[in-house]
């Protein structure tokens, strides 16, 4: 039986939540997977992981959301995360709040990722009262890209991503933007 309570919110499949000591080792999983870190500079280590898990928490606590642990609903399997969190590129862009997602690779091409991101977005605009959200991805991920436009998501600008200068493959990204 599912318990809703533990869930912040859900959409049809999906259940978000805060994030739990026993996620680390399922978080790692991703974050330890080629296919999955394609887009970022390298895979992540366990320290990285649970300082990321610890931040997502904090930041849950203090704001009443994060990058959410989802789960698929009708077998409470934890597929990764999807949900918004602050961003701060410094002077190129600024503080923001960012909407992302990862999922593990038996999760891709189900739409979970629009899904998801399309109740975050509910959420965003109905209980936080937010105007605004970002997403970012470099300009080679297109998977992303294209949930950031089945989410109404609108291109702003491409740029140099500050903290990718030294990883030639993915520095330049785009920026979407959707009012809500």
């Amino acid at each position: 039986m599912i318990n809703p309570k533990k869930y912040v919110f859900t959409s049809s499949r999906l259940g978000f939540r805060n994030w739990q000591d026993d996620d680390l080792n399922k978080m790692l999983l991703l974050n330890q997977d080629e296919q999955v870190m394609k887009y970022f500079p390298s895979i992540q280590s366990k320290e990285i992981t649970a300082a990321f898990i610890n931040r997502m928490k904090t930041e849950y606590e203090e704001y009443q959301y994060c990058y959410f642990a989802v789960e698929e609903i009708t077998n409470q399997e934890f597929l990764g995360f999807i949900g918004i969190s602050n961003q701060d590129y410094g002077k190129d862009l600024g503080k923001f709040i960012d909407i992302g997602w990862r999922l593990r690779k038996s999760a891709w091409g189900k739409g979970f990722a629009t899904e998801g991101a399309k109740a975050c977005l509910q959420y965003s605009k109905e209980v936080l009262k937010l105007d605004k959200i970002y997403s970012v991805a470099p300009k080679i991920n297109v998977p992303s890209i294209s949930v950031m436009q089945k989410i109404g998501m609108v291109k702003v600008k491409e740029f140099t991503h500050p903290k990718l200068i030294d990883y030639p493959d993915i520095k330049q990204c785009v920026l979407y933007e959707i009012k809500l």
